[in-house]
């Protein structure tokens, strides 16, 4: 096992579409070069999805097209279609991700399709992703509970992972999306998901709603998962997941790797700065406590 880790960040897409506030485009787009500027390996900018249901990211063009991209930086952007792939391609994105549920509620819910439905949906944007040589990334929400389902059974997640791996995505990363799992369960579960594929083809993406986020990345990280999904300033949340509060803030996420020697290429002093700086842009605290802590010493 290697002493790498790969931290995605997701704020400024997963972050952002919670948020009440409109948030200026200017200011989507000096979050993601600031992001750029610290190091980051990946950042998922936006998401081409209808604004009906998601308005806060109605401007998604206009942010691909605004920011800075460095050489050797990976730009995802979510799309839910074939539709928002088109969209996501005039854009002039080079990386896509889908996303589906392990709970069918859930996916009823967020995407107005069966699990089954969505998966097929997904089959147009392999086929066109493969002929344009675009990486495509997959996400299971509801991994380890689900607001209307309950329990989830781990094996649903196993098989659903595996067939978005098998249907082209190069990465799959496995959301809680409303942060019931603990470490047990999330350690079970990785266990059971890389029965069925790769290690190294597994993310994990953790909501801190009860405070076992780094908890769950620990369990993951001692079965051998090395990507993680985290958000600056721990900013997020779940529209169709009541009570769901943000995603693991990225400071803390790196603090905790890089004291346990590892490498994730990102320095907790650069990230506090922005945590700060888009916490007050937006009017809100910084739920990132090593963030905080590291901020007051600036």
């Amino acid at each position: 096992m290697t002493n790498q880790v790969r931290i995605v960040e997701v704020g400024p897409r997963d972050g952002l579409q919670n948020e009440k506030m409109n948030v200026p485009t200017g200011v989507k787009i000096e979050l993601i070069n600031r992001l750029t500027a610290c190091g980051h390996s990946a950042i998922e900018v936006t998401s081409f999805v209808s604004p009906k249901w998601v308005p806060q990211l109605s401007d998604a063009a206009e942010v691909f097209s605004g920011f800075t991209p460095k050489s050797g930086v990976r730009y995802p952007v979510l799309v839910p279609n074939l539709v928002g792939y088109e969209r996501a391609r005039a854009a002039g994105a080079t990386e896509v991700a889908v996303f589906t549920a392990a709970s069918e509620a859930f996916s009823e819910k967020n995407t107005n399709a069966t699990i089954a439905q969505t998966l097929e949906r997904f089959q147009p944007i392999f086929e066109r992703a493969k002929a344009d040589k675009i990486a495509v990334r997959g996400y299971v929400s509801c991994v380890l509970g689900c607001p209307y389902q309950g329990e989830i059974a781990i094996d649903d997640v196993a098989r659903i992972a595996r067939t978005l791996h098998l249907m082209g995505c190069y990465e799959v990363s496995l959301g809680d999306t409303i942060g019931v799992g603990t470490p047990n369960k999330a350690r079970a579960l990785m266990l059971a998901v890389a029965q069925v594929m790769p290690a190294s083809a597994i993310a994990g993406h953790f909501h801190d709603t009860y405070g076992q986020a780094l908890a769950n990345v620990m369990a993951s990280l001692e079965v051998g998962v090395r990507v993680f999904d985290s958000s600056i300033a721990g900013l997020g949340g779940c529209p169709y997941a009541k009570g769901a509060t943000g995603n693991l803030a990225t400071e803390d996420l790196v603090y905790l790797v890089n004291g346990m020697g590892m490498d994730c290429g990102l320095e907790l002093g650069e990230l506090a700065q922005v945590g700060a700086w888009i916490s007050h842009k937006l009017g809100r605290e910084n739920q990132s406590r090593a963030g905080r802590a590291q901020f007051a010493k600036l």
